[in-house]
């Protein structure tokens, strides 16, 4: 990233689902500050691993050229059946947050009947280019349901898949949904210049601004501290004490 007199260079890409896989510190990073996830860590082997305090859930960041990157796993417990989620490496950081982020909002799920098609439908996805499922309207990105189990994939005609995400079933829709809301999220996200995607580079929205350095590096820590709030419990209200009503005196 070219610096210049305390500014660096940004570049914005649109849509958000072409714009490569990002820093993984986006997903990682608030897992274990703000959610007290903790991780381990083997010199010897280049993979992270993150379990959530309850010791239910796992992230796994694998760097397999022939698996998915990402394995999101939650053991079965009373509540629900174990699940699992899955998001290669091209997968843009910010649509896996939307589900981590989702995952560990301790006010817990605010639809417990999510449709995790509504936020497409919403953007105007449709079926013109799939027999099943909603694809977007550049027909890019293609979001489908087989019974429990739900698959997501970019990819350009005749050309490889760019990136998979695959639910099993058991995922909550809640958190399907999430992602699905990021995928119709037509915000630019940012980007090192160097290592915008090469792929589809005539699909996507890019545009090159010079911002202060300091932005670049207190945009994580501005994430930390949003995440965090939402597990800090306000005090409660302090009860004022009863004082009886005074007597009436003749």
């Amino acid at each position: 990233m070219r610096s210049t007199a305390g500014t660096v260079e940004q570049t914005l890409v649109a849509p958000r689902y072409l714009a490569g896989g990002g820093d993984p510190g986006w997903v990682t990073v608030p897992l274990h500050r703000a959610a007290g996830w903790s991780y381990g860590h083997d010199p010897l082997m280049p993979r992270i691993i993150l379990t959530s305090p309850n010791q239910l859930t796992q992230l796994r960041i694998d760097p397999d050229p022939d698996d998915p990157w990402w394995t999101i796993r939650h053991a079965r417990d009373a509540h629900q059946p174990g699940w699992a989620a899955t998001f290669d490496a091209r997968t843009p950081v910010e649509i896996i947050a939307a589900f981590t982020d989702a995952l560990t909002d301790p006010s817990g799920p605010a639809n417990t009947g999510a449709d995790p098609y509504a936020p497409l439908r919403e953007a105007k996805w449709d079926t013109s280019r799939h027999l099943y499922g909603l694809a977007s309207p550049d027909g890019i990105a293609h979001v489908e349901d087989e019974g429990d189990q739900w698959l997501i994939e970019t990819a350009v005609t005749q050309q490889p898949t760019i990136w998979r995400a695959y639910f099993t079933p058991g995922t909550p829709t809640h958190l399907i949904t999430a992602v699905t809301r990021s995928l119709t999220d037509q915000t630019p996200v940012a980007r090192d210049p160097s290592r915008i995607p090469g792929f589809a580079r005539d699909r996507m929205s890019v545009s090159t601004r010079r911002v202060p350095a300091t932005d670049i590096a207190s945009a994580l820590e501005r994430r930390v501290s949003t995440l965090t709030a939402r597990h800090t419990t306000p005090p409660a209200a302090a009860v004022p004490p009863h004082v009886p009503p005074p007597r009436r005196t003749r």
